[in-house]
């Protein structure tokens, strides 16, 4: 099946022989929380996953831009994960846009966001990935108004339950594009779920500047199908429209349930009713337009 050229807006490099670098969710042993949502992913805590490894992997499947959202975890400066990705970019061209890792509720939060921008030329955005009472905290919300200043995308998964205050949230500050990550990682796949969830992405969605990235659903659907995930990924376009929705695949760690082009003909297959435009909307377009790369 024919695709458009793809902008694969959520991948993950690491190396854990980096002495600078830190992976808490890689460590030996894992993650119970972790591995009660994605599985037994032992599989894929190889010592490494560079830039040149992902484009080894995807070199057939007509991946023109990358975004690489952070990865490591438990890092004492999360400034060198930025230094260490652009030294990929400056070798191999490879990301073409940095989430970078911030405590937005840290007093020097605005101090590392510059040090960042300092680090890559390519950092567009921030992940805070935590599941605590960010959201209705003013000194989490306080970094969070910064991103708008610094004109950086927040990239977030809120629990099904904390999606009201994550919505409040963005619409207190419409100068911030809020990056709805993963569909909002659904954590279930039955009827009941479906409704629940359906309504907290609608309530995102009700907010103009948040914005729809449809990636890793394999995670919470290990045996997925097209059929499996036509709802949910049909479901967030109808919320959002073709317009705030692009598609993302969470690599390496979705390789646990699919191949990349497996993933990729999915969603072909999915909206192949689409018009041309809107296809390449969702497959590259808006992606580039909402991280700025050229």
């Amino acid at each position: 099946m024919s695709r458009p050229p793809f902008t694969d807006s959520h991948v993950h490099f690491f190396d854990l022989r980096a002495p600078e670098l830190h992976y808490e969710w890689l460590r030996p042993g894992g993650d119970d929380e972790e591995t009660e949502f994605l599985g037994d992913y032992s599989a894929m805590r190889a010592e490494r996953y560079w830039a040149d490894d992902f484009i080894a992997e995807t070199r057939f499947q007509n991946v023109r831009r990358v975004i690489h959202v952070q990865a490591a975890l438990g890092i004492d400066d999360p400034v060198e994960e930025t230094r260490w990705l652009e030294a990929f970019r400056e070798r191999l061209g490879v990301p073409h846009a940095i989430v970078a890792h911030v405590d937005l509720a840290a007093p020097d939060a605005g101090r590392t966001l510059q040090r960042h921008l300092a680090a890559s030329p390519v950092v567009r955005g921030v992940r805070d990935l935590r599941y605590d009472g960010y959201l209705t905290d003013p000194a989490w919300e306080a970094g969070f108004a910064l991103l708008g200043e610094l004109g950086l995308v927040c990239c977030d998964d809120p629990l099904l339950e904390h999606v009201p205050a994550a919505a409040a949230l963005a619409a207190r500050h419409p100068e911030v594009t809020f990056c709805v990550d993963h569909a909002l990682a659904p954590r279930r796949r039955d009827p009941e779920y479906f409704s629940a969830w359906r309504e907290a992405i609608g309530a995102m969605a009700a907010v103009p500047t948040a914005v729809m990235k449809i990636s890793g659903l394999g995670m919470g659907d290990h045996a997925w199908t097209v059929d499996s995930l036509r709802p949910w990924v049909l479901a967030c376009i109808e919320a959002f429209g073709v317009e705030r929705s692009f598609f993302g695949t969470n690599w390496p760690v979705d390789r646990i349930y699919s191949s990349y082009g497996d993933v990729l003909d999915a969603y072909a297959e999915i909206i192949a009713d689409f018009s041309e435009d809107e296809r390449r909307a969702l497959f590259g377009e808006n992606a580039r337009r909402i991280f700025r790369i050229g």
